[in-house]
Formats: C-alpha cells, sequence, structure tokens
C-alpha cells in the first residue's frame, strides 16, 4: 500500500485530503494527516475577534472532525524532513515514511524577527493580531484605548492575507468613531511598499478610501527595530513613527522544520513550479496554501483554488501521466472597508483586479473594485461556506480558473 502523507491539517491540507480521499482507492493509498493540535481555526476570523464580532468559539473547532472518514491523524510536532529518503521525523523519535508528501503547514508571524517587538510593551501597547491569542489581547487594547497615535503596520511581504492589516485599520477607524473619540485619534498605516495596496491598480482605485477616513499612510518604510522605551518604529534610513498603540504585523515564515530541508527558500515557504505545485527538486513533494512560494496572494481562496488544480494533477501523477493542468495563481479577497461595507479583488498571476461583476458577468452579486453591502455578506457568510463547504471537499460556484468575463480592462497609470 503507498502512503500520501499531509503535513498541516489547516485549510490546504484539510481541503486536499477531503478532495483526494474518495479518489484514490482505499485497498491502494492510505493518507495520514500530521499537525501539532487538534485546533483548526477560522484565521480570517482573527480580523473580528478584536472587535468584538467573533470570539473563540466561533473560529475554532476539533481538527479531527474536519477530516474526513478513511483519513488517518496524527497529532505531533515535525522535527525535519529527509526527502532523500522520503521520511519526516516527528519530535516524539517516531519516523514516518511517504511515498507522496503534501506540505501544507502554513506561514506563521514571528515578532521575534524584528528587534524590539518582543520589548517590555508587547501586548501592553505593542500588538499584532495573526494569532487567536494576539487578536483577543488586542480586544482589551483597543476598548481601552481613549486617544493618541494608532499605527497598524506591515513588516514585510509576504503575509498571509494582505490586505488584512488594512481592514484592521477600517474597522479600527469605524469603532473609534462609533465611540466618538475618532477626532482625537490619529490613525496611520505604515508599509514597505510604495502604496497602501499590494496591486498597481487596486492602489490607484481605492486609495480614496483611506484618504476620506482621514488614515495617513507611511510608505516605503523598512523597520530595523521598534523602541519599546521611546514607542517608536525606527526605519532603516533613520525615519520614526511613534505610536501610543501599535498593531504590528510581523515578518511571517513557514514552518521551522523547512529550515535546511533543501525544499525551502529563505523565508521557510517551499519552492514549488508555479503551475503543477510540485517541488523544484523532488518530484514526490508538493506544497499548497501558505506554506508555498507563489508569486501570488498568501489567502484561503488561493488555497482553495490551487488545491482544485493539485488533486485533478496528482490524480495523474500517480498514474504516471503527464501533469494535465496548470496553477494560474487565481486569487480573490474581500477587503472589508467599514461595518457593512466591503471591495472584493480578484486576479491571478497575470492579470491586474479589475472592476466588474462576479461571478456572474453583469449580474454579480459582487462588484469588483467598489464598495458594497453585497460584498460585505459575501465576506461574513464566507465563515459558513468555509466549515461547511471547502473543508468537506464541496466546489463553491465560483470558477477555479481566473476568467476576464465581466471585467473591465483597466492599467494603472
Amino acid at each position: 500500500m503507498k502512503h500520501l502523507l499531509v503535513l498541516g491539517g489547516g485549510s490546504a491540507g484539510t481541503m486536499v485530503v477531503a478532495k483526494l480521499r474518495p479518489r484514490l482507492d482505499v485497498d491502494a493509498w492510505r493518507i495520514t494527516v500530521v499537525d501539532r493540535d487538534d485546533e483548526h481555526h477560522y484565521r480570517p476570523g482573527y480580523l473580528f475577534v478584536p472587535f468584538g464580532t467573533y470570539g473563540r468559539a466561533d473560529v475554532v473547532r476539533p481538527r479531527r472532525r474536519q477530516l474526513p472518514d478513511g483519513v488517518a491523524f496524527v497529532e505531533a510536532e515535525v522535527a525535519s524532513i529527509d526527502p532523500e529518503a522520503s521520511t519526516v521525523a516527528l519530535a516524539d523519535g517516531r519516523t514516518l515514511p511517504y511515498d507522496q508528501l503534501v506540505i501544507a503547514t502554513g506561514s506563521r508571524p514571528r515578532p521575534d524577527a524584528t528587534p524590539g517587538v518582543l520589548g517590555a510593551e508587547w501586548r501592553a501597547s505593542v500588538h499584532e493580531f495573526y494569532t487567536l491569542e494576539g487578536a483577543e489581547a488586542l480586544r482589551g487594547a483597543i476598548d481601552a484605548f481613549d486617544g493618541g497615535r494608532f499605527v497598524v503596520h506591515v513588516t514585510e511581504m509576504p503575509i498571509s492575507c494582505p490586505v488584512a492589516p488594512l481592514e484592521l485599520a477600517f474597522l479600527a477607524d469605524a469603532r473609534f468613531r462609533e465611540r466618538g473619540i475618532r477626532d482625537r485619534v490619529e490613525l496611520v498605516y505604515v508599509t514597505p511598499l510604495d502604496g497602501a495596496f499590494t496591486r498597481p491598480v487596486a492602489a490607484e482605485r481605492l486609495a480614496h478610501l483611506l484618504a476620506e477616513r482621514g488614515i495617513a499612510v507611511e510608505t516605503d518604510f523598512v523597520i530595523e527595530r521598534v523602541d519599546p522605551a521611546a514607542k517608536t518604529l525606527v526605519s532603516f534610513d533613520d525615519r520614526v513613527v511613534p505610536f501610543d498603540l501599535l498593531v504590528t504585523t510581523p515578518l511571517h515564515k513557514g514552518a521551522d522544520f523547512l529550515a535546511g530541508s533543501g525544499l525551502a527558500d529563505e523565508l521557510q515557504h517551499v519552492e514549488v513550479d508555479p503551475g503543477t505545485l510540485r517541488s523544484r527538486r523532488y518530484p514526490n513533494v508538493f506544497a499548497l496554501g501558505d506554506a508555498a512560494d507563489l508569486p501570488t496572494s498568501k489567502a484561503g481562496a488561493t488555497a482553495h483554488y490551487a488545491a482544485d488544480v493539485f488533486v485533478e494533477n496528482f490524480a495523474a501523477h500517480v498514474e504516471g501521466r503527464p501533469l494535465p493542468h496548470a496553477f494560474d495563481g487565481h486569487a480573490n479577497c474581500f477587503v472589508v472597508t467599514a461595518p457593512g461595507r466591503a471591495v472584493l479583488l480578484d486576479f491571478d498571476y497575470a492579470h491586474e483586479p479589475q472592476p466588474g461583476h462576479y461571478p456572474l458577468p453583469g449580474l454579480g452579486p459582487f462588484t469588483l473594485l467598489e464598495e458594497s453591502a453585497m460584498n460585505f455578506d459575501g465576506k461574513m457568510l464566507f465563515r459558513w461556506a468555509y466549515w461547511n463547504v471547502l473543508l468537506r471537499g464541496h466546489d463553491l460556484p465560483f470558477p477555479t480558473p481566473y476568467t476576464q468575463a465581466g471585467k473591465r480592462a483597466e492599467v494603472a497609470r
């Protein structure tokens, strides 16, 4: 019997085994998922925890219950991979051999990578929301904040869900207005990029959203350190951004066991062919989701579309046939701009976000590059779809390959 080993039981890993288990002969293939704990987190929900919309019960469920019947689950920390021997060593001393390996261990925030972040102000005036514990702590800090400089900061790209820090700035603006203290708050968005959005067309069309809300933007800011005593961010070119309350998005890296494995880049993201999702060095190793070094957004939608392509490719691969499908980098994301309002972006490796309607040309129901209440409803309904549709291996009524149907091409000036 052959063994498919999947490292990571999050979004990508769970979707893959849910789609593959019915397609692989149970007498020929054993499937095992390895993860360090039994908590499956709906990570897009972290954005809403600091504002009380979601709590722990809304974003955490047992991991085992999300996996389909016929898939084994091993709760253990991965220590290392030996791709030459096709084995994975666990921290408890066990070794798991594999015939095919899928790495879906995500990308994790590393606040320790920036000097001063974990200093005396950590979880006092310095926060993050890319962990559930961080999002819960930030809720108390936002509730207690009564005025001053509120700074939302991105350390470096790539990060999981690159628009999430912007969304947090928009929701913070709305919360301070609701509390009647917005005139006492200076809200600043600090980014290493040359604009608030990562895609040029989106940056051009949507920059007005920050200006209208009075959110200042500090661009091209490459952070050297946080000075917790002075409560400042300091860049490598000696610029200084003071703060009273800082929400930083730390550097993101792949799993530590990938360091030195020969599979990953310097940020520990697995180097794969962007079309086939297969390792550039080992033909029996694949990577999906945030764990891969794909040149597109690290987001749940990307993992969903990539999983669809991977399943078709994997079925051909194990039968010795050429890989028939190429992942096009399709990604889309709802950007919350205010309570009840959101913008939708849809793009791939080759195409910038464009205005129009999605997924049905001329009908939507979602509008692209424009704020709407329907877009916000789509964002909020996605949590139900995540738990009940995507993780079960079912399809959403959205096209997996990127399509320009219903879109109007625009080029950034």
